[in-house]
């Protein structure tokens, strides 16, 4: 069961979690031992709720297909694991990253003192660089 807030949860059955050898270097133990993790999450088919799956679809990632299937993978770690944990955790925070509510900007003029520094600021610029002129004799 993963939590995602307070109401929603992923239940396990919703998860596909499958071991895999990790790629890379780790001499003969690489060759034996499958302790990567792909982890795949059909947004389409789970229990989220539809605000969840819209946000989740309408993002740029690589990792959704177009068929709307997460698919993550681990191999950080040496154990399976903490790479599981790592991917679950990947997943979360995904999720949790989609659904946030970004914050409505609003438009601001710079007030009129910081106007008018500006422009003393330019104006005092362009005397410093008027003096580095040639001198008259």
């Amino acid at each position: 069961m993963l939590k995602l807030s307070n109401t929603v949860e992923i239940a396990d059955w919703e998860i596909e979690i499958t071991q895999i050898r990790a790629q890379g270097n780790g001499g003969q133990n690489v060759n034996k031992v499958a302790s990567a993790v792909h982890l795949r999450f059909d947004i389409q088919n789970s229990a989220l709720p539809a605000f969840y799956k819209t946000r989740l679809m309408a993002l740029q990632d690589q990792r959704i297909s177009k068929e709307g299937i997460i698919v993550i993978k681990a191999q950080s770690f040496r154990t399976l694991e903490l790479n599981k944990d790592d991917a679950l955790e990947r997943l979360k925070e995904m999720i949790q990253e989609a659904v946030k509510v970004q914050k409505v900007r609003r438009a601001t003029r710079p007030s009129k003192s910081a106007r008018r520094k500006r422009v003393d600021r330019k104006t005092q610029k362009g005397k410093t660089k008027a003096l580095r002129g040639k001198v008259q004799v």
